[in-house]
C-alpha cells in the first residue's frame, strides 16, 4: 500500500521559518510531480508548489519567494521550507504525488493527510 506522510507542521509567529516533509512508502515503480497544496475550511485546496522528477518547480504567487520546494528522489521524498511565514498561511497542507506503482500500468494521483501550520500574528 503506498502512503504519503507528512511532518514538520506546528505552531510559528508571524515572519518565522517551518520545514515540511514528506516521504513515500510502499512498493512503487516511479514517481512523477510531486507538491504540496493547501486548504483552509470553507475554501478549495490550492497548489502550493510543484516539483518534477528532473526539479522543475512551479509556485503559486502568494508564496514565491517566500517557499521553497525540494525533492530527494533516492529518499522517495520532497520538502517545503516556509520563510517570512504570514497570517494568511495557516491551513492545512498536503502532499501530493503522481505515482506509479508497476512498469508499463498507469500512475495515479495519492495525498497524504495533512499537516497543520498555525501562523500567530
Amino acid at each position: 500500500q503506498v502512503q504519503l506522510v507528512e511532518s514538520g507542521g506546528g505552531l510559528v509567529q508571524a515572519g518565522g521559518s517551518l520545514r515540511l516533509s514528506c516521504v513515500v512508502s510502499g512498493s512503487i515503480f516511479s514517481i512523477n510531480t510531486m507538491g504540496w497544496y493547501r486548504q483552509v475550511p470553507g475554501k478549495q485546496r490550492e497548489m502550493v508548489a510543484t516539483i518534477t522528477h528532473d526539479g522543475s518547480t512551479t509556485y503559486a504567487d502568494s508564496v514565491k519567494g517566500r517557499f521553497t520546494i525540494s525533492r530527494d528522489n533516492a529518499e522517495k521524498a520532497i520538502y517545503l521550507q516556509m520563510n517570512t511565514l504570514k497570517p494568511e498561511d495557516v491551513a492545512l497542507y498536503y502532499c501530493y504525488a503522481f505515482i506509479v506503482r508497476r512498469a508499463w500500468a498507469g500512475g495515479m494521483d495519492y495525498w497524504g493527510k495533512g499537516t497543520l501550520v498555525t501562523v500567530s500574528s
